[in-house]
């Protein structure tokens, strides 16, 4: 184990490592790539247990839907296409400067710090792990604390898999994850709230370490009139009530076309109670982090009746069975406003606002009058007003017709823009944000630019009248 203080020396081992054996061969990268798919499957059940215990209760197969299936997916894409990621793309040479050639070499940064959150702590750890080893650097990790467990699993199997000169773990509270974000890494890669970003990367500025920040923030799901039905209900709940809300890309509220309200509220209702039967007590359903979340969640609620939104728990609801401890029944906030707190923060739990609209200029509007969100969902048909609402917002992703899935898409770049966060790290655009493109130019033997050089007289003219005509 590392202690919490001995991130820099291992930061320092590392580098000084990187610098000794330099840019590793494809063959070294799928080997560790190939070391971490053989440690996670060896830890599967493990892990598992882990998580669940965090969090008090996490359904084994949401676990492994949600985390393992990814992380596992994630580093085959890396292993297929390494041959193509790391090849040397050619660029375009002006005639001027022909017969040269030019060409862009990726090469590793050298030492990537990962900081974790704890919503999905094994695959927001180890599928930025893959990425940044896949473009041949050494890792640095740091977990969440609010997960104990589980970064105790991914410490002991990641120390088995690889020396800690190749990927080692720090572990510990708000305060070592202060210092971490401090060190001076080649790239730091954060995961978590906006809030804490701003102050990530107020760290990271003093040495000047370049960022990949992925935050929240909160992404709408708008419906279409006349599409409430089981489909869009289904996709909304899953995407929703998956690990009880607390995924950065849920759906944060719901825009319903103010004449499908009422047959909004029903089918959500009966769409939560086909997911989850035994209701909040259902062994799919998942129990809050902690108490605090826990309270901030309630919180929440209290606000929003405080100030004149209905309140509805939906689902099922069997007489007589005991509530886990931290279980929040799923709800519906109608006629949610922004002066309530529930519109203000990212709510992460299972709790959606719902507001009504008119006209698809309307949602245009209010989505555009807010934060960019690192999602958007769409629920409808491919027409006019789809295509508006797609070229006149912004958002990191999209989702038509479904929820969460553009996040398992390994070929699609995964983001935020703004509040929501800063670059990458999914398919190639991950691949690059963990590399640096060194463009390189190699000089032919002849080239029209040699003919420009001091002493300068009329044929330097000439050249300089053909390089500057209209």
């Amino acid at each position: 184990m590392i202690a919490p203080d001995a991130g820099a020396a291992v930061l320092d081992r590392q580098r000084r490592a990187f610098l000794r054996d330099g840019a590793p061969s494809r063959q070294v990268r799928k080997d560790r790539l190939r070391r971490l798919r053989a440690a996670v499957l060896a830890h599967r059940a493990e892990i598992s247990a882990a998580v669940s215990a965090d969090f008090g209760h996490r359904s084994r197969h949401e676990t492994e839907l949600m985390e393992l299936v990814p992380a596992i997916q994630a580093i085959d894409y890396l292993i297929r296409n390494l041959r193509r990621f790391m090849r040397p793309e050619r660029r375009h040479v002006g005639i001027t400067y022909r017969t040269g050639r030019a060409y862009v070499a990726y090469q590793p940064k050298g030492v990537v710090g990962v900081m974790a959150p704890w919503n999905y702590p094994v695959s927001l750890t180890l599928v930025p792990l893959a990425t940044a080893l896949a473009a041949g650097n050494r890792v640095l990790l740091k977990p969440s604390e609010l997960t104990p467990r589980t970064s105790e699993v991914l410490q002991g199997l990641l120390a088995e898999a690889f020396s800690d000169e190749e990927v080692a773990v720090v572990l510990g509270g708000a305060d070592v994850g202060a210092g971490f974000s401090a060190l001076p890494f080649d790239h730091l890669l954060f995961t978590g709230s906006t809030a804490v970003g701003r102050k990530v990367m107020a760290a990271a500025a003093q040495n000047l370490v370049p960022v990949t920040l992925e935050l929240g923030g909160k992404s709408p799901a708008i419906i279409a009139p006349g599409h409430v039905n089981d489909r869009t209900l289904s996709s909304l709940v899953f995407g929703k009530l998956s690990n009880a809300g607390q995924t950065c890309v849920a759906p944060d509220y719901a825009l319903v076309h103010q004449d499908d309200l009422q047959a909004f509220i029903e089918a959500y209702g009966a769409a939560v109670e086909r997911a989850y039967p035994a209701g909040p007590t259902s062994p799919d359903y998942s129990t809050i982090i902690n108490d605090r979340h826990f309270a901030r969640l309630r919180g929440l609620l209290d606000d929003a009746r405080a100030k004149g939104a209905q309140v509805l728990e939906v689902g099922a609801h069997p007489q007589g069975a005991a509530a886990r401890e931290r279980t929040l029944t799923p709800t519906l906030v109608i006629d949610a406003h922004d002066e309530m707190t529930v519109m203000q923060e990212e709510i992460f739990g299972p709790i959606l606002p719902v507001r009504t609209y008119r006209t698809i200029d309307e949602v245009v509007a209010y989505v555009n009058a807010n934060p960019r969100p690192l999602a958007l969902y769409w629920f409808g048909d491919e027409d006019a007003d789809c295509v508006s609402l797609l070229s006149r917002t912004t958002s990191g992703n999209v989702g038509l017709n479904n929820t969460l899935m553009h996040v398992a898409q390994d070929d699609l770049p995964f983001g935020g823009v703004g509040p929501s966060g800063m670059g990458a790290y999914h398919g190639i655009e991950g691949f690059r944000s963990m590399s640096h493109a060194k463009g390189v130019f190699v000089q032919g033997r002849w080239n029209a630019a040699s003919l420009v050089r001091a002493p300068f007289g009329r044929l330097a003219d000439r050249v300089l009248n053909v390089m500057l005509r209209r």
